[in-house]
């Protein structure tokens, strides 16, 4: 801005001498007062340019140097200010990033979890053929067949029940229906008897036995294993060869009837890995909805980190827009103040021009 300040005054300055010189030139040969009056008015004329020329000078410089600092001042403000909200702004995406990889690792775990259960194909082992009666049949294929189909968690060997009663197997499953005992003491003996008879009424006094053996077996069960708010409301009776199950339901549908009624169900090795597979399915459902609880409930936070960082993002766009308009309203004022500084100079040329022709016209 002080180069045309500098122009202009030289300008006005050389004017200044033309002007002089032109009276010099112009000046008769035995001199005189009025052209010595004339010169001394440009000398003076000249002076007071230059003088005015220094304080405008001055002035603007003055103005210049106040305008640089007024601008640097409201840069480093503006700087401090996007910098502090940068920096915060950028903690708080840290911040929720870090929750988003927590939240996700819980969701990869129960994913893995779900995974795990569905791939896990419940497999039947073989099931035992008819065997010979022995003493600790029915427990040990009881004990074969629930390890094969039920995790380790979902079931107790010879658990306690309250008043000092103990069951042969205890399945856990959530209420309703609640744990079901399983028996698998089965009357052996009367049984040997019925296999063993061999005229009709050796016959019948085994099916008597074998009948009144059974039916007391039932009511057993019903008695110590069917307790209101401990257990289910039924029981199961295991049956450990298929050839016993289909004889008593062939020759003693009676004592099933009865056993319904007693809600005691007999089960084979077959039906009861049937129904064993059924409560493996139902456990297994159970968890993969509390594993499916746990994933909305994830989902639910997830999201919700979401909408936080969402906010923030907005938040952190405003202060970019904001910052952006200051700046084109600072260029603007900047602009305005350089036009004006124009303005002044073009206009002090002129009234130069002006001074300048009306001290040259009395000359001529």
């Amino acid at each position: 801005m002080s180069d045309p300040i500098i122009w202009v005054g030289g300008g006005i300055l050389v004017l200044a001498v033309i002007a002089l010189v032109f009276v010099l030139a112009m000046k008769p040969a035995g001199g005189g007062a009025d052209f010595a009056s004339l010169e001394g008015r440009v000398a003076q004329l000249a002076d007071s340019q230059m003088t005015a020329h220094a304080q405008l000078s001055e002035r603007l410089q003055s103005q210049e140097r106040a305008l640089a600092r007024a601008v640097e001042e409201r840069l480093d403000v503006l700087g401090r200010r996007v910098g502090d909200s940068l920096q915060k702004n950028s903690e708080l995406t840290h911040s929720n990033l870090a929750d988003l990889k927590t939240r996700l690792a819980i969701i990869e775990t129960a994913q893995k979890s779900i995974s795990e259960l569905s791939g896990q194909v419940v497999g039947l082992q073989e099931l035992l053929a008819n065997k010979q009666a022995r003493g600790a049949f029915g427990e040990i294929q009881l004990m074969d067949l629930v390890r094969s189909a039920l995790p380790p968690s979902a079931y107790l060997f010879q658990a306690s029940l309250s008043g000092n009663r103990r069951v042969d197997c205890l399945i856990s499953l959530p209420n309703p229906p609640g744990p079901i005992a399983v028996d698998a003491k089965f009357p052996l003996e009367s049984y040997r008897a019925l296999r063993e008879a061999r005229d009709e009424p050796a016959l019948a006094a085994a099916r008597r036995e074998f009948t009144q053996a059974i039916r007391q077996h039932v009511r057993d069960i019903a008695q110590k294993y069917i307790i209101p708010g401990e257990t289910a409301e039924s029981a199961l009776l295991f049956l450990p060869s298929e050839a016993v199950y289909a004889e008593l339901h062939a020759s003693f549908p009676s004592l099933v009837e009865e056993a319904f009624r007693a809600k005691v169900w007999i089960v084979s090795p077959t039906t009861l890995m049937a129904t064993l597979t059924t409560v493996r399915a139902i456990l297994k459902d159970v968890r993969m909805r509390e594993q499916a609880d746990l994933i909305q409930r994830e989902v639910g936070f997830l999201m919700k980190d979401v909408e936080r960082l969402d906010e923030r993002a907005g938040k952190l766009q405003q202060h970019f827009e904001m910052a952006q308009k200051d700046m084109r309203e600072l260029r603007i004022s900047a602009d305005k103040i350089t036009r004006r500084g124009a303005q002044i100079a073009e206009v002090e040329v002129e009234e130069n021009t002006v001074v300048s022709t009306l001290v040259l016209t009395p000359a001529n």
